[in-house]
Formats: structure tokens, sequence, C-alpha cells
């Protein structure tokens, strides 16, 4: 003989349809692509912020070089005098006396030189 239970799930399993289960792939998929844009223009953004300040940096070393050409203005030297040919003299300065050093101590053991 089969037990009340049994029978009641027999009629229940004949009666039920299964619950359909909705994956959130689909929804996932949409908040990813949404992710991976945002991300893909912050790149670019950045990419063409470094560009530009490499541009200004680029145009501002330019311009110093170019007002470094303006002011430096190229100066030939003198010819040297080869009918007056450089003589050095002796010094007429008197010559420095040497003087021996005196290592000798006071009261306090500092050196006196």
């Amino acid at each position: 003989m089969e037990s009340p239970n049994r029978k009641f799930a027999q009629k229940m399993k004949e009666g039920t349809k299964p619950m359909e289960f909705r994956l959130h792939t689909q929804q996932r998929a949409v908040h990813r692509s949404i992710f991976d844009s945002s991300v893909a223009i912050k790149l670019y953004i950045n990419e063409r912020q470094k560009k530009q300040v490499e541009k200004l940096l680029k145009t501002i070393e330019e311009e110093e070089v170019r007002m470094m050409r303006r002011s430096m203005i190229p100066r030939a030297q003198l010819m040297p005098l080869f009918d007056k040919p450089f003589l050095p003299r002796r010094s007429t300065r008197p010559l420095t006396i040497p003087r021996d050093p005196s290592f000798i101590k006071n009261y306090s053991g500092v050196l006196y030189l």
C-alpha cells in the first residue's frame, strides 16, 4: 500500500511545470560593454592629453631654440698680432721668503703655526 505522501508527490509531479530560470548573461554583457567603452574612452582621452602636452613642450622648446639663436650673434675673434709676438717678462716683485713652521704649544694645548 502506498503512503499518502507518495500519492501527493506523484500528483504534484504531474501538475508541476518547471520554472524558467533567467541567467544574467545578457545583462552582464550589456554592463561589460558599457564598462569596456568607458575604459576605452578614458584611455583615448589620456593618450590625447599626453600628445597635447608633448606637442606643447615641443613648441616651447623650439621657441626657446629660436630665441637662443637670435640672441647668440656669432662674433669673430681678433687675429693675433704676428708682428709683435708675446714675450713673457720676469716679474719685478720681490721673491717670497720661506718660513719654517713653528710647532709651539701654548698652555691651553692649542698648536700655533
